[in-house]
């Protein structure tokens, strides 16, 4: 039986239940259908499949783990489903949520447009016939990411060129109420020039001319990258465990 205190019959009232967070607002598409569950201090909400992860939440751990084992135990949650969840230590959930992987990553946010970068100003919007280099640039530079061109959740590449060569890229996957940058990469032997910090600062422009703020993920061990975007003014965090259910 599913334990809680209220159930969020859709995406305008788990927004509300959540305070309009950032992370929130991005996990929930517009026009797509939601329901959530709130208990002790944590909203929880599952999307339908093909959106992404099956749910996520904010507030508190343990009570968001309590919902999703009685999802579970209903049958609501599947195994191979992956969720997005508040931070917490593996040892919460064990024994009562059966896991196969857990991440942790970052979620950061900036409601303010970055200082000018060198060579922000050769950031592009890129087009359908640039998806050949962005694969070949992807392979090389970032081949573990899962935003590749065909993804249904991107909305725009947008790169950099030298001498004809595309040597970074980036996407804007900005499917819910704010823009979010997904999949920066830079070539190998292109690293070192700044070319990280033009990409995201053109890039955060570009979205913060169409919504009222950016977010992107970082792993909290990628040390350089987190000092970049902090400095670009993404400061703003919210820790977060990423499960897949076993």
């Amino acid at each position: 039986m599913i334990t809680y205190d209220q159930v969020l019959q859709d995406r305008a009232a788990i927004l509300a239940a959540a305070g309009n967070h950032p992370y929130a607002r991005h996990a929930l598409w517009r026009g797509v259908p939601a329901r959530g569950y709130r208990r002790d201090g944590a909203v929880l909400w599952l999307l339908p499949p093909g959106q992404g992860p099956a749910g996520g939440a904010i507030g508190t751990a343990g009570p968001a783990i309590d919902v999703c084992v009685a999802l579970v135990a209903d049958g609501v949650l599947r195994p191979e489903q992956w969720l997005h969840l508040p931070r917490h230590d593996p040892a919460l959930a064990a024994g009562r949520l059966a896991v196969a992987r857990h991440d942790d990553w970052d979620f950061h946010w900036t409601s303010t447009p970055p200082p000018a970068q060198p060579g922000e100003q050769r950031v592009v919007r890129l087009t359908a016939a640039d998806h050949p280099a962005l694969e070949a640039l992807i392979d090389e530079a970032f081949p573990t990411t899962t935003s590749r061109p065909g993804d249904p959740r991107v909305v725009d590449w947008y790169g950099i060129r030298a001498g004809g060569r595309l040597v970074a890229c980036g996407a804007d996957r900005s499917r819910g109420d704010i823009g979010f940058l997904a999949g920066l990469t830079v070539a190998p032997d292109q690293r070192g020039r700044g070319l990280g910090a033009a990409l995201t600062a053109g890039m955060t422009r570009a979205l913060l001319a169409r919504h009222d703020t950016v977010g992107l993920g970082v792993y909290p061990d990628n040390v350089g990258a987190v000092r970049l975007y902090r400095r670009l003014g993404f400061t703003a965090t919210l820790p977060l465990s990423s499960l897949r259910l076993a």
